[in-house]
């Protein structure tokens, strides 16, 4: 299948050959469907925390980082393009394309935190806002001839305004950082960014992280990382062989989110915070992102120190009793169901299963009513080992011509809408290798097209789906405030953006 000059191409990249031949493997194959017990619902695989509950985990969480006790960090994934957020807008300038959203956009433009930005950039040209053309200020605002907003990531575009100034999504990320991700004074900060707009993040952050420091009395470490060559999948034929460049080398395609859990392995920290770029709120409405992360951080702590007594004490002498009680522990407080002949198996047998399933990276997953979003949702869902547990499930995972599986995601209350807190260290401090807890048989298969030729491409286990489908995982309910990402320009025109 791969000749010489494919060979050294795959080593050049990072990559593995036999890395490359599974996923072509797993183009003829196919990725098995997961296999789907019920959905969560709250009482039954999602927590519900009472008003007292919250208080008690946020305070716990309060002492211990401003005690520096836990070294915090924020995780952002923000490489992506914000193209598709302009979709309408792109066919208004390419096409002639007007749709209600266009017009909406042009009849609320003052109200948008870049509009002073675009006003001042048409000026330039010798542009009055208020007279020009409807394409031209499209023009300005998509392309390099002005704001090129249309070639930038969500990061980077002014999203709210404020009395100083408008803030970008980095910036709002800073201040949320600030709120929850505080140790003592000290701010991490990581975002991953695509190769080509590393620059303007970096350049950004140095103008405004002075701002911020003043303002919240806290001391920032702000790093960048890219999605690494290395786990770029090989792109196929429809008849599964190898799609060639015209030079005859072989196309890699990004892999999707999951290639980020090569970044997140490379962090050290004891509690990491998830969320995407694009779901951020202006202050007023911050409080309670604040306070459920806060929660969220609290009950990961909560269960770490669990989970690390009973290591300990499986570690020391191991009797029946011991079991039970973490048999308990797992089925009613971790959600996880052991296979079914657990009941006929040994104590050491026992003991060394509770042992792999305790030894695992841990997570508090926020979720929210289901609102109709596109996504992953909670479910319990059957693992290799015969064991049931709770999982992050997209609908390209389940049988939807099943009809039982169908009806079963379609049941689904709640929605995930990518608020995590991990815990990604062992009981002696020491970073998990993350890659051991991910579950390979969770990828995707998506149709592309390049050069007007049809291709297969290929999507590593998504981040907080098959990438921790091995961990030991809470759902938490979160109220739907905390939700708000912008998925078209015009979204910043809700209420919750002004």
């Amino acid at each position: 299948m791969f000749i010489d000059e494919d060979v050294t191409q795959i080593s050049q990249r990072g990559s593995d050959l036999a890395v490359v031949e599974e996923q072509v493997k797993y183009f003829v194959d196919g990725f098995p469907f997961l296999q789907l017990s019920k959905a969560a619902t709250v009482g039954d695989g999602i927590l519900s925390l009472s008003d007292s509950e919250i208080a008690e985990v946020v305070a716990a969480f309060d002492k211990r980082a401003s005690e520096g006790e836990v070294a915090l960090l924020k995780f952002v994934p923000a490489s992506g393009a914000a193209t598709r957020m302009f979709k309408s807008l792109f066919g208004f300038l390419q096409d002639d394309k007007k749709d209600k959203s266009v017009e909406e956009f042009f009849t609320r433009l003052p109200e948008f935190a870049f509009y002073e930005d675009l006003k001042a950039s048409l000026a330039a040209d010798g542009h009055d806002i208020s007279s020009a053309d409807e394409k031209t200020i499209v023009s300005y605002y998509l392309t390099n001839k002005g704001l090129g907003y249309g070639e930038l990531p969500k990061g980077l575009l002014k999203f709210h305004n404020y009395a100083e100034r408008s803030r970008t999504p980095l910036e709002e990320h800073l201040v949320e950082g600030a709120k929850y991700a505080n140790a003592g004074g000290n701010v991490q900060i990581h975002f991953t960014v695509s190769p080509e707009h590393r620059d303007k993040f970096e350049k950004l952050v140095v103008e405004v992280l002075p701002t911020y420091q003043s303002r919240f009395g806290v001391k920032y470490f702000v790093s960048f990382s890219e999605q690494q060559k290395s786990t770029d999948t090989i792109a196929v034929n429809l008849d599964n062989t190898p799609f060639r460049e015209a030079d005859g080398s072989l196309l890699f395609r990004p892999a999707g989110h999951g290639a980020l859990l090569e970044n997140l392995g490379q962090l050290d920290a004891d509690i990491i915070f998830i969320k995407n770029i694009d779901n951020v709120v202006p202050d007023r409405f911050k409080d309670e992102t604040i306070t459920y992360k806060k929660a969220l951080a609290g009950v990961v702590l909560n269960y770490q120190k669990r989970i690390f007594d009973y290591l300990k004490q499986l570690a020391g002498s191991t009797d029946s009793g011991l079991l039970a009680q973490l048999d308990t522990f797992f089925r009613n407080e971790l959600s996880v169901v052991p296979p079914a002949a657990f009941a006929s198996w040994s104590d050491s047998e026992k003991t060394e299963y509770f042992l792999r399933k305790l030894d695992r990276p841990l997570r508090a997953c926020g979720m929210v009513k289901n609102q109709g979003e596109p996504g992953g949702g909670p479910f319990w869902a059957e693992n290799a080992d015969g064991s049931s547990s709770l999982q992050v499930v997209e609908s390209a995972q389940v049988d939807v011509d099943d009809a039982e599986q169908n009806k079963l995601f379609k049941d689904s209350t709640h929605f995930n809408p990518v608020d995590l807190v991990c815990a990604v260290k062992n009981s002696e401090g020491e970073l998990y290798d993350l890659k051991k807890f991910r579950d390979p048989l969770t990828g995707f298969i998506t149709g592309k097209s390049k050069d007007g030729k049809e291709l297969k491409a290929q999507e590593l286990p998504g981040l907080w789906n098959g990438a921790m489908a091995d961990w030991n995982t809470i759902f938490v309910e979160v109220p739907l405030i905390t939700f708000n990402p912008v998925k078209t320009v015009n979204d910043l025109l809700r209420e919750q953006h002004q």
